[in-house]
């Protein structure tokens, strides 16, 4: 695992057969990913990014803050 300024590089990863991929020990310790944890897979045309969805949820509460209910 490379880390700069908070950016890391944990390696290359293979797709299996069955379109699955193993998330590096580094990775899942960096970022807390335990077995069963959900994880939001988002993209565009240039890549795709893996988010626990307990991130993402927390980000749209704080964005809702506020509106109206």
């Amino acid at each position: 695992m490379q880390e700069n300024d908070g950016k890391y590089i944990f390696g290359v990863v293979k797709v299996g057969d069955k379109g699955q991929i193993v998330i590096p020990r580094d990775a899942r310790k960096v970022y807390g990913i335990k077995a069963g944890d959900a994880l939001l897979m988002l993209g565009d045309q240039k890549g795709m990014a893996l988010l626990k969805t307990e991130v993402f949820q927390s980000a749209i509460e704080q964005a809702m803050e506020g509106l109206p209910k």
